[in-house]
């Protein structure tokens, strides 16, 4: 509810009007601050997940949903004790997450500096862009192949194609934001005789911090989706490994598991590229 700012009241009036519309201001204010409290924004997501978890036990107590296709959340965490203490299950998460990290940094540094060349030259942006939008487009199991044949079976070949995932949303991400400067901004930067990296380092590089951590976080999110992909490639650990291997024996309590695990690491590595993003933006903008 909003209150006009020009509304024809007798003069005894307008000291209430103007006391309603603090009041009103007020009011969003507060209401916004409670949102945005940390502790508020977790609660109010795990309502979801709860919501979600009900329903999950109320289907499968309830009979609606055979045990074999769905199991119960207490199945599914007992898959996950027995993994834990035979210590499997640290084994695959370790493997996993060593696995993310490497071709996640990998792809996010050559994406950057593709992103550069691409952004801050014209000559860079014909000559690459092109290849790289053609490239964009190949599945990523496409490369699978092409990687044993290159790579052989090891763990080359798996943090290669998860660096390939990283690298298109990096790249894509930044590259465009580099060319959508504002270039007032720039003419301004220059006219104080900035030029080369100190152009770049004073009102380019604060420009495109949004854009480079959101790419960064697209990187981290597809770098997981190609985790599974990529732990196809002859791999005997990790979560992607262990997703398909309970396919393959019918144990859908510990492909839940995966999914769970998955979705909870991929979480918690966006919560930390979160903290980084407050800290660029507190530092460069």
């Amino acid at each position: 509810m909003t209150i006009p700012d020009r509304l024809i009241v007798p003069e005894d009036s307008r000291d209430a009007l103007d006391f309603a519309k603090g009041k009103y201001r007020r009011t969003d204010a507060t209401a916004r601050r409670v949102w945005d409290r940390p502790a508020m924004r977790v609660l109010a997501g795990l309502v979801l997940p709860a919501i979600i978890l009900i329903a999950w036990q109320i289907v499968t107590t309830s009979g609606l949903i055979e045990p074999y296709r769905l199991p119960a959340p207490a199945s599914v965490f007992q898959a996950g004790v027995e993994l834990a203490e035979s210590g499997q299950l640290w084994t695959h998460i370790a493997i996993s997450v060593q696995r993310v990290l490497l071709g996640f940094a990998i792809g996010s540094v050559i994406g950057l500096a593709i992103a550069g060349l691409v952004g801050l030259s014209r000559l860079g942006d014909v000559l690459l862009s092109p290849t790289l939008a053609a490239l964009r487009a190949v599945p990523s199991l496409a490369w699978v192949p092409l990687l044993i044949l290159w790579m052989q079976i090891g763990e080359d070949s798996k943090v290669t194609l998860i660096a390939i995932g990283a690298f298109f949303p990096v790249y894509t991400t930044v590259a465009s934001a580099l060319r959508h400067v504002d270039p007032h901004l720039v003419e301004a930067g220059r006219s104080f005789s900035l030029r080369g990296w100190s152009l770049f380092r004073t009102v380019q590089l604060p420009a495109v911090i949004p854009s480079v951590v959101s790419g960064l976080r697209l990187a981290l999110a597809q770098s997981w989706l190609f985790l599974v992909a990529a732990e196809l490639i002859a791999s005997s650990m990790g979560l992607g490994w262990l997703l398909t291997d309970s396919q393959s024996n019918g144990r859908v309590d510990r492909i839940l598991l995966s999914i769970v695990l998955l979705a909870l690491l991929g979480t918690i590595t966006s919560g930390i590229l979160a903290l980084l993003e407050k800290y660029l933006l507190k530092r460069w903008t």
